[in-house]
This record gives C-alpha cells, structure tokens and sequence, in this order.
C-alpha cells in the first residue's frame, strides 16, 4: 500500500485533542525524527508524560489488588488536559497510601507461608525419624551426629569402615539410589571419620534451627500454620474488598481516563515544539490521508497545517509496511513474519506463499484420509488455537485434494481411483513434475526478486547482482542447454553462447567490484562463477524431495500394511491404526519442515529481504 508522509502543525494547547483524533482514526504511525526545522527543538509533552506515567503506575499497583473488569466506551472519548491528569494522579496517590497498607500485610502472610515452604522442604529428609531433631543437630561432649545422604552402592563399604572407626551406622530409609543414614560415634574418633564420608559421597543434610521436635510433630504444627495463614488471607481479602468497594466506580474512571491520556503519551518521542507551536510527523496510508485531514478539522477548534508527500529515495527503509488484512491469509502471515517483514514497496510474499505452500503440501503428503484426520483436527482445535487452525484446515484440505488426485487414502491404493496419476505407479511422472515445478517456482522468485530491486530503484544489482537478470538469462540458457542434451544429445550453440557470455558478465562485475590483491582477484572470481552454477543446479534438484515425500509417503504406508499382514485380526488394526498415527505425525511433521525449507531458502533467499518493520498506528487502547 502506496503511503504518505505526513507533517502536521498545530497549537501546542490542542495536542491532547490532536492526538485523540489521529489514535480515532488508526491510521497514523509517528515518525520520531527530529523536524529540519532548528526552532521546533523543545519537548512538549514530557511534563503530561511523567504524570501520566506515574498515574499510570499507581492504577497498576491498586488494580494488582482489586482487579477491574470493565471495558473502555468509545463513545466517551474526550480530551484530558494537564491539569485533570495532575488531579487524577494525586487522588490516585492518595488511595495508593492507603491499599499498600494490604499489599504490606499479603507481603507478610507470604513471607510467613514461603518459611513454612521451606520447612515442610526440609523436613521432607527426616520425616521417617522418630526422634527430637534438635538432639541430632548438635554434639555433645562425648558424641558426634552426622545425618545425610550416600549411594547405594557404597553403603556396605562405608558401614564397615565406620564400624572400624568405633561408629554406628543407622539407615533410616532407602530411595532408589541414594540411602538416608544417621552416622553416631565418639566425638574424639571425627579426624577418621572425616576421608571416609569423603570418599563414600556422603552429602550432609543440615537440620534447621526451626526444626526441634520429633518430625510428626513439627508435621502437624505446620500444617496447622498454614491453615491458620490461608485463613488469615481470606480474611484480608474481606477486608480488602470492603474498603475498595466504594472506590471501584473511581477506578473504572480512572482507567479510562488514562486510555483517553495515553495516545498523548504514545506521542512523545515524536512531539517538537517552539512555544505556542507544536509539530508531529509520521506515515500515513495514501487513501486515509484525506479522512485523517476532515478528522482533525472536526475535532480542532484552532487552526493547523497538514501537509503530505511521499516518500523521499533515502527515507524508504524508515516507512512501515501495511500488512495484508484477511482472515484467510493470516495464519500463512504470521509463517512469513517468522523471517522478516517486507520493506516498504517490497512484494508481500504471503499470497504467493500460502499457494505454493498448500501445494507442495498437498504434493508431498498427498491421502484423502490423513488430510481430513488434520483439516478435522485442525477445526477441532479452533478455539484453542484461534489464529492459526485455519492453517491446518487449508492444509488438510491441499493433503485430501491431492488424495483424489493420487487415488490414496490412508494409504490404500486401491480403493479410489485416481483422477490424475499414482506416484507409486508413475514414479517417472511425479519426479518430472517436481522438477518443473522447481523450475517455475525458480524463476517466478528470480523475476520477483528483480522488480523489488528496480523498484527501489537499484538497476544494477537488478542486473547483476545475485538472482538478478543476469543470472535469470544464465539459468534459462543452463535450462535450455540441459532440455536438449537430454533430448537430442546436444547442449546447442545458442544456448552454450549465452550460458557463456552470462557468466562472463557476472565474472567482469565481480571483477570490477572487488577489491583485492590480483591473484586473491582470480580466485574469489572463479569460485563465485561456479557458484553459480552449481547453486542453480542444486537449487533445481533439491525440489526432487516434492516427488521422493510423495512415493514416500506410498511406501510408509507399504510398509505397514505388510507388518499388518503378519499379525492377528486385533493385531491387523492395531496395527493400521498406530501406523497411520505414526505417518501423520512424524511424516507429516518432516514434510511441513521440508516444503518451509523450500520457501525460505529456494524462494525467499531470491526475493524477500524481510528487513522492513510493521505499520503500528496510533490507537486507543481497548
């Protein structure tokens, strides 16, 4: 979508309005730069900002603890000056003096819970002691205690050895592969004990001051704690909610005020002024230049200057890109916002991606059966993943047209017909259609990719830079050659000309634009040239896996019919059933990875840079 430049200039006392009837409109998305002209240098907004910011702040902190549930009414919009946003934000200090007071004492009763936590954590490690613990954290005069744990398998060892030492060893339970044990013995024999636990892998397990009863005991009394702690919660929630019951309608208020405020604020990176004058610049699409125009002339009551232009040579990668609005496409969008967004006067590739996708797809896992399964699925699923079921509908859909087209469901061969061909029956024919498939997608994104280059005006890389026409010209000559060896047994003159006098041209262009010693010169140019032929070249094979996924996918099914065969009749639809499981999700998996290879590397690597930044307009927040 074309987009215009825009530069308004309007009284500083009717921003707040301004900026209300540009976020109305939708269509406005601020450019930040500085205005050329050195008077507009002062920053309007900051002082509205700080406030707003600070309101903003305190409603955060209050609604953490009565939350709101109203929504925003359009209908009231209206501006909110300074002075009201001062106000606000001191009534809004005002109950936030009073609502931390509870944040405080839920912070308390957290504390309380997390020790208690912690508690339970550690008595976890003795809970099958049935002993004061406070006995066994400290020595006596005569006695040393160690309470930890060991491997298994050095359990005998360490036994043995401290009974050599003149110590007791007491496994008060055992876990999978460690052993809970109480080392007891006389304190003046620790120097001996002390290599032996070492080498043994005793861990010390540290019994907390709190804990210094008998574990049922401390069991009990903190679990009574923590009743007596949620009680006190729910109480404080009483509490809570009855002194904020008054305030919420003030609240709800208050929101609102602050979403009128916040266009404003949104602005201020892009606000300059000088005195009673204020400018604001931004990007706009063409067709809404003129409603954003009569939009501000209803709501301005002071004059104002609204100018637009397009987009200067120099200025193209700071315009933001409208993305495609439709239903139907969004899903395919959100795959191609995974490697970048268009630049601005670049070919959105989401139309062309969501064709060729569904149609490699389909190619790929091509069964009436296993489609409908994921379109069923994909529908099932709607709810829970709103924005992207129709993806899997559409390729469920792509996989069950193939289906008839191949005679396939679940595998089965045999029981439709097939209105086109069978890739088991016609392996020859799939793999021809794959490779001039590869050839035509090859060469739409080679054309694609040379009008985005011209029209950003660069001739010469739409030439001869990498996938320009150049290599557009070598490639159908390397096409053209190939077509007539395989027919005739000759590569032809014309065709061995221009593959030549192409790579000439490239090679000159390398050479001309490189810099570097000579020798160092030759060599990069040599090795760029049979790059080139050898990346056109594989580029074409490597769409050989459309065809190679679709016997595939014949052959898994093949296979599991024949592991079928030699079971029982439970075993033969265990089986089939399990099989087909397995197909759609590992197959299909591996083929929505291979046609994604395909797009990004054979497609967008010659078209899309993807370096562009989406339109986000100024709004009201909802």
């Amino acid at each position: 979508m074309l987009m215009k430049h825009v530069r308004l200039l309007v009284l500083t006392e009717d921003l707040p309005q301004a900026s209300l009837a540009l976020a109305e409109t939708q269509s406005f998305h601020p450019d930040t730069r500085p205005p050329t002209e050195m008077q507009l240098n002062e920053l309007p907004g900051r002082a509205y900002r700080d406030t707003f910011s600070q309101a903003q702040s305190r409603l955060n902190k209050i609604t953490r603890l009565l939350p709101l549930t109203a929504t925003f009414e359009r209908s009231a919009v209206r501006v909110v000056t300074f002075t009201e946003l001062n106000t606000l934000n001191a009534q809004l200090g005002a109950l936030w003096n009073d609502a931390s007071r509870f944040e405080e004492e839920f912070r308390q009763l957290d504390d309380t819970e997390r020790l208690i936590k912690e508690q339970l954590t550690a008595l976890e490690n003795f809970a099958h002691l049935n002993i004061d613990l406070s006995l066994l954290r400290n020595k006596t005069r005569f006695l040393a205690f160690h309470v930890g744990l060991v491997p298994r398998e050095n359990l005998h060892q360490l036994e043995d050895a401290a009974q050599l030492a003149g110590y007791i060893l007491l496994i008060y339970q055992q876990q999978t592969d460690q052993a809970q044990i109480i080392i007891v013995g006389p304190t003046e024999n620790e120097a001996l004990l002390a290599p032996v636990l070492a080498v043994a892998g005793f861990q010390n397990l540290p019994i907390p001051v709190e804990l210094n009863r008998k574990p049922a005991e401390l069991q009990q009394n903190l679990t009574e704690q923590r009743r007596v702690i949620a009680e006190q919660r729910l109480a404080l929630h009483t509490r809570l909610n009855q002194w904020g019951e008054p305030f919420r309608e003030q609240l709800q208020t208050a929101q609102h005020t602050l979403m009128l405020a916040e266009p404003l604020v949104t602005l201020d990176t892009a606000l300059r002024s000088s005195g009673h004058l204020a400018h604001l610049a931004g990007w706009v699409p063409a067709p809404a230049v003129a409603q954003l125009k009569q939009r501000l002339t209803q709501s301005l009551t002071q004059p104002f200057d609204l100018a637009s232009r397009d987009p200067l040579p120099d200025e193209r990668k700071l315009v933001p890109t409208v993305p495609i609005k439709s239903r139907v496409l969004a899903p395919f969008a959100l795959l191609v916002k995974q490697y970048g967004i268009p630049a601005y006067g670049e070919i959105d590739p989401t139309p062309l991606f969501a064709v060729t996708f569904l149609l490699m797809f389909g190619m790929m896992f091509g069964d009436l059966g296993h489609g409908a399964v994921i379109a069923g699925t994909a529908y099932w699923a709607r709810h829970k993943i709103p924005d992207f079921y129709l993806f899997g509908v559409f390729a469920g859909a792509s996989s069950m047209v193939f289906g008839l087209l191949f005679g396939s469901i679940f595998g089965y061969e045999e029981i439709l017909p097939a209105l086109w061909m069978s890739p088991l029956h016609d392996p020859i024919l799939m793999l021809e259609v794959a490779l001039v498939w590869g050839i035509i997608f090859i060469i739409v994104a080679c054309a694609l990719g040379i009008y985005n280059r011209l029209i950003i005006g660069d001739i010469k890389g739409a030439v001869f830079k990498r996938h320009g026409v150049i290599n557009l010209l070598f490639y159908l000559a390397f096409l053209a050659g190939g077509y007539g060896l395989a027919t005739t047994g000759a590569f032809g003159t014309f065709p061995s000309i221009l593959a030549i006098v192409t790579l000439l041209m490239l090679a000159a262009f390398q050479w001309q634009h490189l810099h570097a010693p000579t020798g160092e010169k030759v060599l990069v140019v040599v090795i760029e040239t049979l790059d080139t032929i050898i990346v056109y070249l594989s580029n074409t094979l490597s769409f050989l896996r459309v065809s190679a996924f679709s016997l595939n996918h014949v052959a898994l099914a093949l296979a599991i019919f024949t592991l079928a065969e030699m079971m029982g009749v439970f075993g033969h639809v265990v089986t089939l059933i399990l099989g087909n499981i397995f197909i759609l999700v590992l197959e299909g998996g591996i083929v929505m990875i291979q046609v994604m290879r395909l797009q990004y590397y054979e497609g967008f690597s010659r078209y899309f840079s993807g370096d562009g930044h989406a339109f986000t307009p100024l709004r009201l927040a909802k």
